[in-house]
């Protein structure tokens, strides 16, 4: 009966109705927006690397062979031999070591030379290998992996020609275009900075520099480590951060990208204050317009008091019909939110590398919605409260009159 009381009061005042509805659809689907991009970013940004134990690189700091490394952003301040990686190779409880170089691009695209060990060994994400979704890995000199992004934003396929650039600016003066590679295969997307990077065997980077000045074929940029047990780790790590002929860095991935995003935390934190102070502005404005339409039905809520209803019935009436404009709300938000993640999805994707799951595939939304809804409730029980008691005194002071 209260159900049937409340959808019939709020039709009879359905503009008013309606620009509450309009308004907390706008602060959910901003909330739902931000916090499912905040989870898939950080969830992207812990995912980038997993399986490898440890990155070498050059002495230099610790983020910043991070960055180059994995995200392809700066670049490192020296190389590091082949033979010093051959002796951590060596290394008691080693079990593989994948170099890596860098320093040409592609239309923008950073290319990272590498060998077999790198579709072996690198995983993302909860463990899940790189997959080639058409082709085949590299084979020859001239064979190039493309990262998914890259394939789809340049319109490449198996077969094409690609020429790559000295250099990692998207603008470059210097082609290799004696040395062209073949597209030989595609990766599937992995929501990771592997999708915006063509990948080539490290010898067909050798033969594609053995002409240029200056270029060193015993060197390469950095290298991923992987160890037969992980409490070894800081074993290891020591004895190359201690390594007496070359000044070498060995850094933990997992706990730099921790630490890194513990950096980075203020843009979230600012993120959620934001969708927080929309949220907070359309609940009190819905507050407010509660209020005010309580002093306007007291004849209404007075005619019910009559009739028998109690405070408690009057108030639960009220909250009712904030749930039913919240619920709306709430449903009306989902579809925005979802409808608006799906057209961005691509997009993102292809500028930042960072994919976007659907957004009831986020576990985190769902106590998020009951949230909201509680909040609302909350919020309104002062307007609800005020209404059980303005029917009273009203009922009351027209049984005196």
């Amino acid at each position: 009966m209260l159900w049937r009381i409340a959808r019939q009061s709020l039709w009879h005042r359905r503009t008013t109705t309606s620009l509450v509805i309009l308004a907390l659809t706008l602060a959910f689907a901003v909330l739902l927006t931000v916090e499912h991009i905040r989870h898939e970013v950080r969830a992207t940004f812990n995912g980038t690397v997993s399986g490898v134990d440890l990155i070498v690189g050059a002495r230099t700091g610790s983020t910043n062979l991070l960055l180059y490394s994995l995200f392809g952003i700066g670049s490192p301040s020296r190389n590091i031999s082949l033979d010093s990686l051959e002796t951590i190779r060596q290394q008691k409880g080693v079990e593989w070591v994948v170099p890596l170089s860098m320093g040409d691009s592609h239309k923008g695209y950073r290319v990272l030379a590498t060998n077999a060990g790198f579709l072996e060994h690198f995983h993302y994400g909860q463990q899940h290998p790189l997959e080639i979704s058409s082709g085949h890995w590299f084979s020859a000199e001239t064979d190039v992996v493309l990262g998914a992004d890259v394939a789809r934003q340049l319109g490449y396929q198996t077969g094409d020609k690609v020429v790559l650039a000295h250099g990692q600016g998207h603008t470059s003066f210097s082609h290799h275009d004696d040395h062209p590679f073949i597209v030989s295969g595609i990766l599937k997307p992995t929501g990771t900075p592997v999708d915006q990077t063509l990948l080539i065997d490290l010898e067909g980077m050798e033969h594609m520099h053995e002409h240029m000045a200056g270029a060193h074929h015993d060197e390469v940029s950095a290298a991923l480590v992987g160890l037969t047990q992980r409490p070894l780790a800081f074993k290891v790590q020591r004895f190359i951060n201690e390594y007496p002929d070359e000044a070498l860095l060995a850094i933990l991935p997992g706990l730099e990208l921790g630490l890194l995003w513990e950096n980075l935390g203020w843009i979230e934190s600012s993120l959620r204050a934001i969708a927080l102070l929309v949220l907070a502005s359309s609940v009190l404005g819905m507050t407010t317009l509660l209020l005010l339409s309580t002093r306007q039905r007291q004849t209404e809520l007075a005619t019910l008091r009559s009739l028998g209803a109690s405070p408690f019935t009057l108030f639960m009436l009220i909250e009712m019909e904030v749930l039913l404009i919240s619920g709306l709300a709430l449903l009306a938000a989902i579809a925005a939110s979802a409808g608006g993640l799906a057209l961005a999805a691509n997009w993102l994707s292809g500028v930042t590398g960072i994919g976007l799951a659907p957004l009831l595939a986020n576990a985190q939304i769902l106590p998020l919605m009951c949230m909201m809804l509680l909040v609302c409730l909350l919020v309104a029980a002062i307007p609800a409260w005020q209404a059980s008691r303005t029917g009273l005194f009203t009922q009351l002071h027209s049984d005196h009159i």
